[in-house]
C-alpha cells in the first residue's frame, strides 16, 4: 500500500511519516508512506493508493479532489495529528515545577498577517494597506476583521488584553491575559484556528508564517512569563533597581544556557530564521535588557509586583506546549544551579560590530534551521524534557526538511547569477 500525506511545507507531517512507518513495521504491514507539499502532491496523486491531508490544509481538499478521480482523499483528525503529545510534555514539566511550589503564568503576544486571496480563494502575500504600528481605521484596513476576531474570542471566554495593528503593512497582534501555562498553550492553539476562520469570512487569509514578506518585520509569539509561589511573583524584588529577584536573574541565566538548543523548537521552520536575521526587531543575539526591544529577553517596567520576563524569539509556527515546557525547565535549571546572568545590554545591539560583541561575550542565536538542529542535538536538558522518541523523530523530520530546502533554487539566485555567471 502507498500512503501519501499532504501538508503545507513538509513540516509536522514529516514527523508523522516516521511514526506511521514505525507502527506499520511493528504490525508487519508492508507500507510506503511519504509527505508532499500541496503543489507537488497534485502532480503525482494518481501514483498513490490513499491520500491524507494534514488539518492545516483541509481547505485545499476540494482543490486536491479535482486533481484525481480515483485516489481516495481524507483529512487527518486534528487530535491524531497533534505534535507528538506536546501537551503531555508540558504537563510533565508543570508537575515537576508544582512539586517545588512553582506555577508558571504566561501571557503570549501572537502576531499574524492578513493577506488577500486570489480568484480561486488561494492565499497571496498581497495587502492593499500601508498601515503601521498602532494605526487605526481608515488606514488600518484589517480593523473590522480584527474586531470580529476579538469579539468572537471574548465570546469563547478569552480575556483580551489588547488588539492592534503591528509594524508591517497587513500585520496584526492580539494579546490575551495571563493564565497558567497549560491553559495558555490550549488557548494559543484555539486562537490560531479562530483567527484563520474569521479571516476567511472576510475574504482574507491569516497566516502565522514567521516571515511571509521580505524587507519588513516578521511575526513572533513573544512569551511573557511570571513565576508564582505561594501566591506571590517569584521574579519580584522591590529592593532591586529593576525590581528583579535573585530567582529572576537565575531563571534568565537558565534560558540563556539552553536557548541555542531550544531554538529548533521555538523557531521550527526554515522560514523562521528569515525573521531572526539582524536588522529587524526580532532578536538575533543572546542579550537581555530593560530598554532594548531587540534583546532576546526584555524586562518591561515593573508595575506593582507584576515583574515579568519577555522572551522575544519564539514565533507562532511553534508548538506552544513544547515552547513553554522548555522555558520552564530551562529557567528552573538556572534557579537550581544558581546560574549567573551576563550583564544587561544597555547599548543598541545594532551599533556593535562583531569584534565588540565577542569582547562583551555576546553569543548569537543559530542562523538557520540546520545550525539550530545541531544545537538541539547537543543540549541534554532539551532532549531530556522532550523525550528520546520525540528527539529522534523530530531531528529526522527536520533534517529532511532542511535538505529539501537546500535542494531548491530560488528566484533570488536566478536573478543574481543566471545572467552574470
Amino acid at each position: 500500500m502507498k500512503l501519501m500525506l499532504v501538508c503545507n511545507a513538509g513540516m509536522s507531517t514529516s514527523m508523522l511519516v516516521s511514526k506511521i512507518e514505525s507502527a506499520a513495521k511493528e504490525q508487519g504491514i508492508e507500507l510506503e508512506v511519504a509527505a508532499f507539499p500541496l503543489t507537488q502532491a497534485e502532480k503525482v496523486i494518481d501514483d498513490w493508493d490513499v491520500v491524507m491531508l494534514g488539518p492545516q490544509v483541509r481547505h485545499c481538499l476540494p482543490q486536491l479532489k479535482k486533481a484525481t478521480d480515483k485516489t481516495p482523499i481524507e483529512v487527518i483528525d486534528m487530535r491524531d495529528y497533534g505534535l507528538m503529545n506536546g501537551a503531555n510534555v508540558l504537563k510533565k514539566a508543570l508537575e515537576k515545577a508544582k512539586a517545588k511550589g512553582y506555577t508558571l503564568m504566561v501571557n503570549p503576544e501572537c502576531e499574524f498577517f492578513l493577506f488577500h486571496t486570489d480568484d480561486n480563494g488561494m492565499p497571496t502575500t498581497t495587502t492593499h494597506e500601508k498601515a503601521g504600528y498602532m494605526d487605526l481605521s481608515p488606514i488600518d484596513l484589517g480593523e473590522n476583521a480584527r474586531r470580529d476576531m476579538v469579539l468572537t474570542l471574548e465570546e469563547m471566554g478569552y480575556d483580551i488584553e489588547s488588539s492592534h495593528h503591528e509594524i508591517a503593512p497587513g500585520q496584526h497582534e492580539i494579546d490575551f491575559e495571563y493564565s497558567e501555562a497549560m491553559e495558555t498553550a490550549d488557548k494559543v492553539m484555539t486562537f490560531k484556528t479562530a483567527v484563520r476562520t474569521i479571516a476567511k469570512r472576510h475574504g482574507l487569509h491569516a497566516t502565522f508564517m514567521p516571515k511571509p514578506r521580505a524587507g519588513v518585520n516578521g511575526s513572533g509569539m513573544h512569551v511573557n512569563m511570571m513565576l508564582m509561589k505561594d501566591g506571590k511573583n517569584v521574579f519580584t524584588d522591590k529592593n532591586d533597581e529593576l525590581g528583579l529577584s535573585k530567582e529572576a536573574y537565575q531563571f534568565m541565566a537558565g534560558i540563556f544556557a539552553h536557548i541555542k538548543g531550544m531554538t529548533a523548537i521555538c523557531n521550527p521552520l526554515v522560514n523562521s530564521y528569515k525573521r531572526l536575521a539582524p536588522g529587524f526587531e526580532a532578536p538575533s543575539d543572546i542579550t537581555w535588557s530593560s530598554r532594548q526591544r531587540t534583546a532576546l529577553i526584555r524586562v518591561p517596567q515593573n508595575v506593582e509586583g507584576g515583574t515579568r520576563l519577555e522572551l522575544r524569539s519564539p514565533d507562532a509556527s511553534s508548538n506552544p506546549y513544547l515552547v513553554l515546557a522548555l522555558c520552564l525547565e530551562a529557567g528552573l535549571d538556572g534557579i537550581e544551579k544558581q546560574m549567573e546572568l551576563s550583564p544587561e545590554l544597555k547599548r543598541s545591539i545594532r551599533k556593535l560590530n562583531k569584534k565588540e560583541k565577542e569582547e562583551m561575550g555576546i553569543n548569537s542565536l543559530p542562523e538557520n534551521l540546520n545550525d539550530a538542529l545541531n544545537e538541539f542535538h547537543a543540549d541534554e536538558l532539551v532532549k531530556e524534557v522532550l523525550g528520546k522518541d520525540f528527539t529522534k523523530y523530530y531531528l529526522k523530520a527536520k533534517k529532511e526538511e532542511w535538505l529539501e530546502y537546500m535542494e531548491q533554487v530560488s528566484e533570488w539566485e536566478l536573478e543574481q547569477y543566471l545572467y552574470r555567471v
